[in-house]
Formats: C-alpha cells, sequence, structure tokens
C-alpha cells in the first residue's frame, strides 16, 4: 500500500507529514475482515508512530472499546456479522463512543456508498486503494 502511494513506510516524509504530535498518547483501531489491508495499515501506520489495534470484525471491535479507547476507529463497509454502516450508526447513537472519529476505509466507492457513510456519522470516507498520505494527514487531524 505505502509502496502505490510513493511513500516508503518508515521514511522522515512519511512521518513528517502523518505523525500526531504526541504519538505515543494516539491509538486508532483497525476493523476490517481482511487481515492484509489490516496488516499493511498496521505497518504504515505504526511507523509513523501510532498505537495499533486490529479488530477483525464488529463483536471484536465491541470487545477492544471496553478494554482500550481508541482516539480514531479506521473501519471497512462490507463485513459479515454487521456491516460498517451499521455499526457506525450504533456508535454514534451510543453516549460512550459517539465521540470517537469513524473513518471509513472501504472498496465500495459509489457516491451513494459515500453518503451513507458521511450520514451514519463518520469524519472521512476513504476508497481502497488508500492514499496513505491523505490518510495520516487526517488522522492526525482527528486526533488533536
Amino acid at each position: 500500500m505505502a509502496a502505490a502511494a510513493g511513500i516508503p513506510v518508515g521514511s522522515a516524509e512519511h512521518r513528517r507529514d502523518g505523525s500526531p504530535e504526541d504519538a505515543a498518547a494516539r491509538k486508532v483501531v483497525i476493523v476490517d475482515d481482511d487481515r492484509a489491508t489490516r496488516d499493511q495499515l498496521q505497518q504504515i501506520l505504526e511507523s509513523s508512530g501510532w498505537r495499533v489495534a486490529q479488530a477483525p470484525s464488529g463483536l471484536r471491535l465491541l470487545s477492544l472499546l471496553e478494554v482500550d479507547r481508541p482516539d480514531v476507529i479506521l473501519l471497512d463497509v462490507a463485513m459479515s456479522w454487521i456491516n460498517g454502516f451499521e455499526l457506525c450508526r450504533a456508535m454514534k447513537a451510543n453516549a460512550n463512543y459517539k465521540a470517537i472519529p469513524v473513518v471509513f476505509i472501504s472498496g465500495r466507492s459509489a457516491p451513494s456508498d459515500i453518503e451513507t457513510g458521511m450520514s451514519c456519522g463518520a469524519s472521512d470516507y476513504f476508497v481502497k486503494p488508500i492514499d496513505t498520505r491523505r490518510l495520516l494527514e487526517r488522522l492526525r487531524e482527528l486526533s488533536t
């Protein structure tokens, strides 16, 4: 993923453009049923100073939220058990979780999907393959 965006993982440019000011204190959870996507994003985010947790499903995310609250959630749309739109709506309806920014990461690129994601309460919507530089900048904005 990082190579496709032209950003070498771990480079000074990568860090300058995407790390939060207090990276050690910032945590993101990647919720995607595709392990390769989770692993690639984790590598990119960790090389920029983020603490990263992975959840292969919405159910796993809910258990993680009880243990260690993240600063931002990256959420896929197409997952088993509950899709990302439904999960985002449920989180935004819950007083304990509604303030956590949700950023969709999805292969679904139709304008109606993006509109649905944003109407669920998401802070942003990225279409795969993800522009990692833009994603890192957006995560930094959302975590400050």
